[in-house]
């Protein structure tokens, strides 16, 4: 089932290195977007669009900065569609000259085609699970009706749209598993539209809801309706648009959206967002009250059992976090890192809910406490340690009963259910192997695999390897390398980097075809559990926000140094990737260490970090980048913004930006501004260079055919760029 939230989501790519002169394209001039071939010295083979300078400067606290390619931000702007297609078409022309790109299109289709599943949730007699059967382009969700065993088909997205570009969002069932709220979201966007299906017929009901970002539903015990949260319907400028002022409502079956109850709104407070949960008896609203992507929260709570009852503050500072876990009776159980800084349980008796009286049940511990639920009358605790997962097993009263035996060193995620059901299912995960879904019982401690890949290739051909090095001011980061077998290091290594470092995500074992394809080619997967992550808890998220966002640079350039120092690779076999905030840390350490990498990927990457704050959801961002219009955080984002910072004369490494024209998250302004200005500044012989999809988005929902694309073009520029074998 999805359970997916406002944080980024990754795109698996594959990454490159210098290498000789580049195969030959050109694009044909327009009014708004011509061609200019590139001087003499830069060898250069081909010809990149020429995109029209302006004469924007904006003033910072007295630093006048240029913006000359501010028109590209605007959809509107005359030449902007004119300035894509040549991009496209450039890009196009140079991949369609790498000989093995062909080839990796078929063996990457080839490693996509397995059984792939997500983890089930039971409600009522019914369990509910997605499942692809390998190269469908969406997930279909099927529904068991126990107690028989045979699945069948409840939602199939696939029949939405013609190119499966319809993607289901969020999949929630009613209590009784009567119903199902389920959202779908066009082109990869962050809107989705709620609906409602009878899981008996398989018929939608009327009802729709729209104008919804970043929430899921929570149903009433008796399945009349169900709350969300939602936003004023947008201008007509959807990818410029900020999203303020989110609001909660409470959608009544049978009803029209005009008609939704708003249950709490702060016109005060336009950053605040709501995240609403019914509780397993229905009798408390425990209401999650967030600002930007700050991992702190508030939390307010209703009495749903009272006539009358108001929304009131249950804790209204902004000190910590506070995840609802689920009750018995009055008393609530929350995740929280208030005093725990690497997170502990507490319980909070609603009869008598003052602070003194909270207790804890379950201390902090050397791990970080990654995730928490009631499920089976007991605590199930997901811990990590060193960036794995570690799951126990504790009684209600918080003791200890059990520490589950995994298969290996890797990632598990799931765990739902209600206090009273008797299984929960998860999923489990390594660098080599596909998630394979595994059902418990925490009463019993019984574990057994619900549903497993088959696959088309065998994961123990290859081994990871954590390791740990020094960053430039002596903190111990962990890396985990990936690699086949008997793969030793020998100095000239393809080596692909990856790291993130932002917003409390933690980079644990996940398993990506691409990475596997990458892998099968002779290459190590380098992934660094830079600071900015959640790894170890708060202080390590701490370490990499704001004024400190340097740090994570410096890990990251650090990881590579030891990756050449300990003779894995060396500069020409190095490559570099990432998305999203992760394309933000390719492109500041591109621009800021051009000599140490063979290859950047930078991928929907936040590029322009003075004016990221005025796009769509970009403004709670700053919570954990700070913003241009304070004087000290601009002075520390200007230094590393990867736009600002590329500089006419230098010889940067071969460059695939990857962006997408839906991407209504990280909108694709940051990412045309950065390699409009990267291609006139280039003066070395390698190849800078924009592809751009078409239908999609941030990389949400985005179905499997555009994947494999995607990651087959990354694959034959990582493969030419090195030089490996069929790049040339």
């Amino acid at each position: 089932m999805r359970t997916a939230i406002l944080a980024s989501a990754l795109l698996a790519a594959i990454a490159c290195s210098h290498g000789g002169p580049a195969p030959t394209a050109s694009a044909p001039a327009t009014a708004a977007a011509a061609t200019t071939a590139r001087p003499a010295d830069a060898g250069v083979g081909f010809t990149y669009p020429l995109a029209r300078k302006g004469d924007v400067v904006d003033d910072y606290h007295g630093t006048k900065v240029a913006d000359p390619y501010r028109w590209l931000e605007d959809p509107s702007s005359p030449g902007y569609t004119d300035w894509i297609d040549a991009e496209n078409k450039v890009t196009e022309g140079f991949l369609s000259r790498i000989p093995v790109r062909g080839a990796l299109r078929d063996r990457l289709t080839a490693l996509w085609d397995y059984e792939r599943y997500e983890v089930p949730i039971r409600e009522g007699q019914r369990v509910f699970f997605e499942r692809n059967s390998g190269l469908q382009p969406q997930a279909v969700l099927y529904v068991v009706d126990l107690p028989r065993f045979e699945p069948r088909v409840l939602l199939d997205p696939n029949t939405l749209s013609k190119d499966g570009t319809v993607a289901l969002t969020y999949t929630v069932p009613s209590r009784d598993g009567a119903l199902l709220a389920y959202g779908i979201a066009e082109a990869g966007s962050d809107w989705q539209q709620w609906r409602v299906r009878n899981v008996a017929t398989g018929e939608d009901l009327p009802d729709r809801v729209q104008w919804v970002k970043f929430s899921t539903a929570s149903w009433t015990p008796d399945g009349r309706g169900f709350y969300y949260s939602g936003y004023d319907a947008p201008g007509p400028n959807q990818l410029r648009d900020t999203n303020y002022f989110q609001k909660l409502y409470y959608h009544r079956l049978g009803t029209p959206q005009s008609a939704d109850r708003l249950v709490y709104e702060r016109k005060d407070q336009k950053e605040w967002g709501f995240g609403a949960v019914v509780s397993d008896d229905g009798r408390w609203l425990v209401i999650r009250v967030s600002q930007g992507t700050d991992r702190r929260n508030r939390v307010y709570i209703q009495d749903l059992t009272k006539k009358g009852s108001k929304v009131r503050p249950l804790v209204d500072v902004l000190e910590a976090r506070y995840a609802f876990v689920g009750n018995q009776g009055p008393v609530l159980w929350f995740h929280t890192t208030l005093d725990a800084p690497r997170g502990k349980l507490i319980a909070i008796d609603m009869r008598a809910p003052d602070r003194a009286r909270w207790k804890t049940v379950v201390p902090e511990t050397d791990a970080r406490l990654y995730d928490a639920s009631a499920v089976g009358r007991r605590l199930v605790l997901n811990y990590l340690r060193d960036a794995h997962s570690v799951v126990e097993i504790r009684g209600l009263d918080g003791r200890l009963q059990q520490t589950l035996k995994l298969p290996a060193i890797g990632t598990a995620m799931g765990f739902y259910g209600r206090l009273t059901q008797s299984e929960t299912y998860f999923s489990f995960e390594t660098y080599a192997s596909p998630p394979a879904i595994l059902r418990l019982e925490p009463a019993t401690g019984d574990l057994r695999v619900f549903r497993a890949p088959q696959l088309k290739f065998e994961p123990s051909e290859f081994e990871s390897r954590q390791v740990f090095y020094p960053s430039k001011d002596g903190t111990r980061i962990p890396m985990t390398l990936t690699f086949r077998k008997g793969t030793t290091p020998d100095g000239d290594r393809p080596v692909l980097l990856y790291g993130y470092g932002g917003f409390d995500i933690s980079e644990t074992p996940h398993f990506s075809p691409t990475w596997l394809g990458w892998m099968e080619r002779g290459g190590v997967l380098a992934v660094a559990n830079i600071r900015g992550g959640g790894e170890y808890g708060d202080a390590w998220h701490e370490a990499g926000m704001k004024l400190k966002k340097q740090n994570v640079f410096d890990d990251f350039i650090a990881a590579a140094e030891w990756l050449i120092r300990e003779r894995w690779t060396r500069t020409p076999r190095l490559a570099i990737e990432g998305g999203s905030n992760g394309g933000l840390l390719v492109g500041a350490v591109m621009t800021q260490r051009p000599d140490l990498f063979g290859c950047a990927l930078p991928i929907v990457g936040v590029m322009d970090m003075l004016r990221f704050q005025k796009f769509t959801i970009g403004w709670a961002w700053t919570s954990d980048y700070g913003s241009s219009d304070d004087p000290a955080q601009f002075k520390a984002l200007y230094a590393y913004s990867p736009l600002q910072n590329i500089k006419p004369g230098t010889a940067y490494p071969p460059t695939l930006v990857m962006t997408a024209d839906h991407d209504d998250r990280v909108v694709p302004a940051h990412s045309f501004k950065f390699i409009a200005t990267l291609q006139a500044a280039q003066a070395g012989p390698a190849p800078v260079l924009i592809r751009i999809e078409t239908r999609a988005g941030h990389s949400a929902g985005k179905p499997t055919t555009k994947k494999i694309e995607e990651a087959a073009d990354m694959l034959a520029f990582t493969t030419w760029a090195l030089g490996m074998p069929g790049g040339r």
